[in-house]
């Protein structure tokens, strides 16, 4: 996938923006008697090249149409390092019976002849000589970089590895690719999963669903050097919604001023017209990709551009960026003044984020851009842009950037966020901000510091966030000295629970994170009697060896405890199945319960296993469990390749508590709120309601046996207060989301594309009638940060009456109890 930045892995977490279809068997477990890749071509537009782009062909062996949406071809470099990332060009529509279909990738300055019309456009610059191509089901980059480890992916539909591939079927690559040359299958379309046997190096002969081949003249988008404008501009080429209508065309003598240049990831450069038109809906700038090669232009460079405009779409559910592709460029002169930037502010930005088209694509719509903020940042998609001491509402992340808002006043949290607070309320201010410097990177910052001075440069758009300003001056950071936040130590009688994802912890990692989670439950936490932890990995993580015991993952991370000051801990868990509870693949993933010893005590019961659901049982004395530690309902298809609940009783001061702690389904799968699609579907909220509804269950059957039984559920829901799952969690009051019990602008554990969220709970039965709780912010605002989430914390008093009038309980907002990391 072409993205705007260099990126070593995809967001984690409840973030990460997947997509994914029905997993197909590899073609390497059995033969594929439909869809297979019928030739490849890395050399398009190289020197020597006829062929202007690199391309892909399938082709369908079998009698049926093969359906392709939601499908994608993936590329990895022949010989992969551990920073070589699949790219990703997505597919739509399908392959006739006998037919071919034709992914067109990036165009080189080489070459004279045109592909024919391609079925679908990527922009990846293949290797002529040496590389590996994948038929994928889904949309989400593979992750495997062995041939062994591709094979075992049931993802992978077909693959073919050419020249000296690492990565391929049988016995070796196909040989003999080339500038001249392509690698592809015989007529038949024989498939023995031996790439070496199976495809010949051969002239390129592309052809695409309407059985159409590549002509043998000249491209007839390829007018030369230009010396002249043409009759186009930028503003006819970006048009009055999203999507050009040109898209597909090809422009000759495109004028503009070069704005800007990036010369690594997405290369290319930018220019914009000096003389605008009068419609505020139609840009006046536009980016024009160089594919692989280096832009040879510089900023203040007058410029005469001709190539063909596309529309790229980072994925298949985002908005799209329009494009000059395979240009030629003339240099009519240099050293020329930029056009002035808009400036963004609180005064320009609408409130409305985005129009609705009823869960449809918003493409087509005529852009308003002093109503929608996602209307102006598209009618400024390519233009100069300018903002000014911006607060920070998203720290910089590990891939040099910051997100910040240009309307401070819109949702502020108590610490310089910006609150997500509903469905509607998308905080239209938002922007990511990144530099075109690499000498000169986005700095270090925090929520709520603010990027002082003015920033400016061009604003683009990627798949991770949309609409970000790409810099080419950077203001500089005002330190607002955030905290830490330590809450306030239990007292003897309060019974203290915490949850704490600690983002994959496994035996391997390196001790500093262990030290750092470790103060975080010793000193920012203060100790809690019951931690239930989220994302503790088998003691080898991601090594899949069919290791599924955490115990010296637990030793250190307890140890670390010990060290920083806190008690010595003891834990329970569940192993899981192998690979049967999601996460990262080998890594089996589990919830675990420490515990301190001295002063809570937990109840075994022998026969909870990774199969064996847990239950009420109702004596004389209260309710019990049947199994403890144990598992909620572990058949049920709502845990499929999903953490399942743990269920721990516990004994404090003689009183029986229940705690369940959940790691229930990320939000991958989910339409980015950024994208085409409005309103965006929540796939993955259909998995989480499910899974909600098991908990829910069992805590009635809990409260059934006694209504006064002490229940607290916590952990990573992956979901917001106001969403379903958390609806359906709660369904018939049996719990009750203390998130909610706090002031508003306190209301988050979790920052997202600037979005300060709630993805992490506490609830609580009626059971419990005083309760004290904290969500301690030390991670979640950081640049530096253990876990992407922050814990939280309640403390229970047990010896609340149990019936009459108690006090109820409360949410803390720390008051003077800032501690510093």
């Amino acid at each position: 996938m072409r993205i705007s930045t260099t990126r070593s892995a995809l967001l984690a977490g409840a973030v990460a923006v997947t997509l994914s279809a029905t997993a197909l068997p590899a073609a390497f477990a059995a033969p594929s008697a439909t869809a297979v890749i019928s030739e490849v071509y890395g050399g398009g537009g190289n020197s020597g090249a006829t062929l202007t782009r690199d391309f892909i062909e399938l082709a369908n062996a079998g009698s049926a149409a093969y359906g392709l949406d939601g499908l994608s071809v993936q590329y990895l470099p022949g010989a992969p390092s551990a920073g070589s990332l699949w790219q990703v060009s997505a597919l739509t529509g399908s392959v006739a019976p006998g037919g071919r279909y034709l992914v067109a990738e990036a165009a080189g300055t080489g070459g004279t002849v045109a592909l024919p019309t391609p079925d679908a456009t990527g922009t990846v610059a293949m290797s002529a000589t040496a590389g590996t191509v994948a038929l994928v089901s889904g949309t989400a980059p593979l992750t495997c970089k062995t041939a062994a480890d591709c094979a075992a992916d049931t993802r992978i539909v077909d693959l073919v590895g050419y020249g000296t591939a690492v990565v391929r079927e049988g016995s070796g690559p196909a040989k003999g690719a080339s500038a001249t040359a392509s690698v592809a299958r015989a007529a038949s379309l024989a498939d023995t999963d031996d790439n070496a046997a199976d495809l010949t190096a051969a002239a390129p002969s592309p052809v695409n669903a309407a059985g159409e081949t590549s002509g043998g003249g000249e491209d007839p988008g390829d007018p030369g050097n230009p010396t002249e404008p043409g009759t186009v501009r930028i503003h006819d080429i970006q048009g009055t919604t999203r999507v050009s209508p040109l898209d597909g065309k090809a422009v000759t003598g495109v004028p503009g001023v070069v704005t800007a240049v990036r010369t690594s990831g997405s290369r290319g450069f930018w220019i914009q017209d000096t003389a605008p038109d009068a419609d505020p809906r139609t840009g006046e700038g536009v980016f024009v990709y160089t594919g692989s090669a280096a832009p040879a232009v510089q900023v203040g460079d007058s410029v005469l551009v001709s190539g063909t405009v596309d529309e790229y779409y980072p994925s298949t559910t985002t908005q799209s960026v329009t494009e000059i592709t395979a240009p030629k460029v003339t240099v009519v002169s240099s050293g020329n003044a930029l056009p002035a930037p808009v400036v963004l502010d609180a005064r320009a930005v609408p409130s409305a984020y985005v129009p609705s088209a009823g869960g449809g694509s918003i493409d087509a719509l005529p852009l308003e851009p002093s109503t929608y903020a996602l209307d102006l940042y598209e009618s400024l998609e390519g233009t100069r842009v300018q903002i000014a001491d911006t607060r920070v509402t998203g720290a910089t992340t590990a891939y040099h950037e910051v997100w910040v808002t240009v309307v401070p006043k819109q949702n502020p949290t108590r610490r310089g966020g910006t609150l997500y607070a509903s469905y509607t309320d998308q905080n239209s201010g938002r922007i990511k901000v990144m530099s075109l410097d690499p000498a000169a990177q986005v700095p270090t910052a925090n929520v709520g510091d603010v990027l002082a001075g003015t920033t400016s440069g061009v604003l683009d758009y990627d798949s991770y966030g949309g609409y970000n300003l790409q810099a080419t001056a950077l203001g500089k950071v005002t330190d607002h000295h955030l905290k830490r936040e330590v809450t306030r130590k239990q007292k003897g009688k309060e019974l203290a629970v915490a949850t704490y994802n600690v983002e994959n912890l496994d035996a391997l990692d390196d001790q500093a994170k262990f030290d750092t989670l470790a103060e975080g439950v010793a000193v920012n936490l203060s100790s809690p009697d019951i931690v239930s932890l989220e994302e503790i990995q088998d003691d080898n993580g991601a090594v899949n060896d069919g290791t599924v015991g955490s115990e010296a993952t637990l030793k250190r991370f307890t140890d670390a405890i010990v060290a920083a000051g806190g008690p010595r801990y003891s834990w329970r868990y569940v192993a899981p199945q192998d690979g049967k509870d999601g996460g990262e693949p080998g890594g089996n993933i589990r919830n675990v319960f420490l515990f301190n010893p001295k002063r809570v005590d937990f109840v075994d019961r022998p026969g909870g296993d990774a199969t064996t659901p847990v239950a009420a049982v109702r004596t004389r004395k209260g309710v019990t469990l049947s199994v403890s530690p144990g598992r909620i309902a572990p058949a049920s298809a709502a845990w499929d390749d999903s953490r399942k609940p743990l269920v721990g009783e516990f004994r404090f001061h003689g009183k029986s508590v229940f705690v369940v702690g959940n790691h229930f389904a990320s939000k991958g799968g989910d339409q980015p709120l950024h994208g085409r699609y409005q309103e965006p579907v929540r796939s993955s909220e259909t998995k989480r309601v499910q899974q909600a509804k098991e908990v829910n269950t069992f805590v009635k059957s809990l409260l059934a046996a006694d209504k006064s039984a002490r229940v607290v559920v916590l952990g990573d829901l992956n979901d917001f207060a106001f969403s379903p799952t958390v609806g359906a969690l709660t369904d018939g009051k049996v719990l009750k989301p203390l998130i909610t019990t706090l002031p508003k602008n306190e209301q988050y554990s979790y920052v997202y594309e600037g979005n300060s969220q709630t993805l992490d709970h506490i609830l609580t039965s009626p059971g419990v009638r005083r309760f004290d709780y904290d969500v301690v912010h030390i991670n979640a605002e950081f640049a530096d940060q253990a876990s992407d989430h922050d814990p939280q914390i309640v403390r229970v008093d047990v010896n609340a009456p149990e019936h009459g009038n108690g006090h109820g309980g409360h949410g803390h907002d720390h008051g003077g109890h800032h501690g510093h990391h």
